[in-house]
């Protein structure tokens, strides 16, 4: 019941947030109307109270894949590549959820994300050589998300693209937290990437971006959902997490280097939190 309590209120934080950027900024962003539009879309669906406001004109927004370069924003947050698989993940979830229910333009979307498939199956996003963060993602976790979004366009229709994104997260090395968490999500025997998280764990539960370098809200929301149904690991890091909510609801930005501030990596940042925390609940 109290963890109830914490989603609620960052639930109603995202809500708020997710309408206001395009107010104020007349235009869509990746992390209001990408990630944390997905979390409202999961939460709704949940049973948590998320107006019809929060979400109306993002969802209009998703449903034209044709705009979806129209993108503002600090360069760090504007990667157009890594926009259209978060707007992908963001259509697919309210496809899943059913707030969207016509599957033809998530086969649009689906369609753009194979035009950026990378020969060996990846997809591939710049992160500057450092560890992927909640405005740049890294290729493990846009391969694990842009597999995952052309699953629910259909898993027969774009069952080649699917297949070379599996041969190449069941391959790829993990280099980080966040590569381990996204390639155990994306492919569950992958012994080595839970063993390595399961070690990296820090003594107050939670994941840094590497092992022995202090923990982040970002990291431990994707620890969590790989290992979802590990007992102990998973429940310290899932108390972590509710622990370092904010007082408005949200989280603490995941920034590489560490101790930024950035409003774009703070929303992605709460809303990966939120959406692992729903994920893990039930």
């Amino acid at each position: 019941m109290l963890a109830e309590v914490f989603l609620q209120a960052a639930l109603t934080f995202l809500a708020r947030e997710v309408p206001s950027w395009p107010s104020q900024n007349q235009c869509y962003s990746c992390h209001n109307n990408g990630d944390a539009a997905r979390a409202l879309y999961l939460g709704r669906k949940l049973g948590y109270t998320v107006p019809d406001e929060a979400l109306q004109g993002t969802t209009a927004w998703l449903r034209i894949p044709a705009r979806w370069d129209e993108i503002h924003g600090a360069p760090a947050a504007s990667d157009r590549n890594l926009a259209r698989i978060q707007f992908s993940a963001a259509l697919a979830e309210a496809v899943q959820t059913g707030v969207v229910r016509d599957p033809a333009v998530l086969r649009v979307a689906a369609q753009s994300l194979i035009a950026l498939q990378r020969p060996d199956g990846s997809w591939q996003v710049d992160t500057g050589g450092l560890p992927g963060a909640p405005a740049t993602y890294g290729a493990a976790l846009a391969t694990y998300l842009s597999r995952r979004s052309l699953e629910i366009a259909g898993s027969s229709r774009y069952s080649a693209a699917i297949a070379r994104a599996s041969g190449w997260l069941r391959k790829a090395a993990p280099q980080s937290t966040l590569d381990a968490a996204a390639l155990l999500l994306a492919v569950p025997t992958r012994a080595d990437c839970r063993q390595m998280l399961l070690d990296s764990q820090t003594s107050d539960g939670a994941w840094g971006p590497q092992a022995k370098m202090p923990a982040e809200p970002f990291d431990t929301a994707l620890v969590l959902l790989a290992l979802h149904g590990e007992g102990p690991a998973a429940e310290r890091g899932r108390a972590w997490l509710i622990k370092m909510q904010d007082r408005d609801g949200g989280w603490p930005e995941t920034t590489r280097p560490a101790g930024l501030q950035s409003y774009a990596e703070r929303i992605s940042t709460t809303a990966w939190v939120v959406y692992s925390l729903l994920k893990t609940a039930y």
